[in-house]
């Protein structure tokens, strides 16, 4: 699954070809997706201009007068900016043509994204009202942290995955932070003292940061919107390396499943 920092990659991949463009038709092939696809996109989106995009958690947003585009590229989606006659590949479910002769295509051979629409203030949306702060964000800060986590008897790993306590935090960047952190991913949140959180926060922050500023992790399933993948992945320390061995202390890398989740950890750094 695209996580945050895929995901903001694609933001800023796309954001300088539409922002400010006027949508000249949208072509929905296949309006079955996680939910059904708005049906405004077709109707309404139309001879709108695109104002901003921007990004909230996992979601990109396209804003205009009217209301605002919902988009989540779900476990397999993608967006990418190509000459409206490119031919429509198998999985290509959805075009936004605007009046620059650039389309936005959108691929999900899972079909589990979706495109909604909302003429509501952003924030009020029902998959956004409940959301916590932006890890990159002031607002994501150690006392919110530490009381969030004062309240949680959860595994640290489940409780940094939360969207109701900090957004996009996903999979991929938790193990890896609690690695960097060295807290084992299965502690209690309410067992970290405050200053082991302040150090898993910034490094949350860290590992984030430094995956949007390289470009995403490389995902089977995901490309960036000029069609290159991400190179984060190449410097993943325990993420998918089972059995092997941990870059600081040689020790086997474990896989365990945290909430269903599968998730890397090393036995003698992380405790």
């Amino acid at each position: 699954m695209p996580e945050l920092p895929e995901v903001e990659t694609t933001c800023r991949g796309i954001a300088p070809h539409i922002e400010g463009q006027q949508v000249d038709t949208a072509i929905v092939r296949h309006p079955t997706l996680r939910w059904p696809v708005s049906s405004e996109v077709e109707n309404l989106l139309p001879g709108l201009t695109i104002n901003k995009v921007t990004r909230r958690a996992k979601y990109l947003l396209l804003e205009t007068n009217s209301g605002t585009l919902i988009i989540h590229l779900g476990m397999s989606g993608s967006l990418r900016i190509v000459d409206p006659h490119t031919p429509v590949e198998k999985h290509e479910h959805i075009d936004i043509v605007f009046n620059n002769k650039r389309c936005l295509r959108y691929k999900d051979p899972r079909r589990f994204g979706c495109f909604l629409w909302t003429d509501l203030p952003i924030q009020q949306h029902k998959l956004i009202a409940h959301l916590g702060p932006e890890p990159l964000s002031d607002l994501f800060d150690i006392d919110y942290f530490y009381h969030k986590a004062q309240l949680r008897k959860a595994p640290i790993k489940t409780f940094i995955m939360d969207g109701k306590v900090v957004v996009g935090v996903g999979n991929i960047y938790a193990c890896e932070a609690l690695f960097s952190s060295g807290i084992h991913p299965q502690r209690a949140a309410n067992r970290l003292s405050k200053k082991r959180l302040q150090v898993l926060l910034n490094n949350i922050k860290l590992v984030l940061a430094r995956a949007i500023q390289q470009g995403g992790t490389t995902l089977k399933d995901f490309v960036n919107s000029d069609g290159k993948p991400g190179y984060f992945q190449q410097t993943l320390n325990v993420y998918g390396r089972k059995n092997q061995p941990c870059s600081v202390c040689q020790s086997p890398i474990k896989q365990v499943v945290i909430a269903q989740r599968s998730t890397f950890y090393c036995p003698n750094c992380q405790h």
